[in-house]
């Protein structure tokens, strides 16, 4: 019985995930950074930023699309482990309560 609803919730993420790519062709999977300066030039054409990230201000120029992908990736890590950390404790005091 588990066996066949593991299954299932694993070939339901695979579906969730990749009929997007089939279904709509020619999309343009862009992030919510470009979508809303988008707006915001066409709102307000003459607004400057008054801010810039750190880290370019750092190294004088943008990051690459790879580090702010593995940026991105360390920072999902970080907030999973402490996230996983806090839901075993509580998991480990239920434990401890039950006995």
């Amino acid at each position: 019985m588990k066996k066949s609803i593991v299954i299932a919730l694993i070939l339901a993420v695979i579906l969730i995930a990749f009929i997007p790519l089939f279904a709509l062709k020619d999309a343009e999977f862009g992030g919510s950074d470009d979508a809303g300066s988008t707006v915001v030039e066409e709102v307000d054409s003459s607004y400057e930023p008054w801010a810039e990230p750190i880290l370019e201000r750092l190294i004088g120029g943008e990051l690459p699309g790879e580090v702010e992908s593995m940026l991105f990736c360390v920072q999902t890590g970080i907030g999973v482990g402490i996230l996983a950390f806090c839901m075993g404790r509580f998991v480990e005091r239920k434990k401890w309560e039950n006995k």
